[in-house]
């Protein structure tokens, strides 16, 4: 099981070495680290990344945070 979820990181760790610049690298990661938050929350990772950049040009800075793909915090 462990082994299926890194899969996708390890085939592509050869295409990700040469990323151009550290910078680039950790934007790399950054937006891997999302796409997997969103899995992990339910949500078609490249559907919400699509939603989310077609949002962003006009959402609201001070409420960027409801762009992220989390689970909605529910109280009982």
């Amino acid at each position: 099981m462990v082994e299926n979820a890194i899969r996708p990181i390890t085939l592509g760790r050869r295409n990700w070495l040469f990323t151009g610049s550290e910078r680039a690298g950790r934007r790399a990661a950054a937006i891997q680290s999302l796409l997997a938050t969103a899995k992990l929350n339910g949500l078609e990772p490249y559907a919400w990344l699509k939603d989310t950049l077609e949002k962003l040009p006009t959402w609201p800075y001070r409420q960027i945070d409801e762009l992220l793909p989390l689970r909605p915090i529910t109280t009982t």
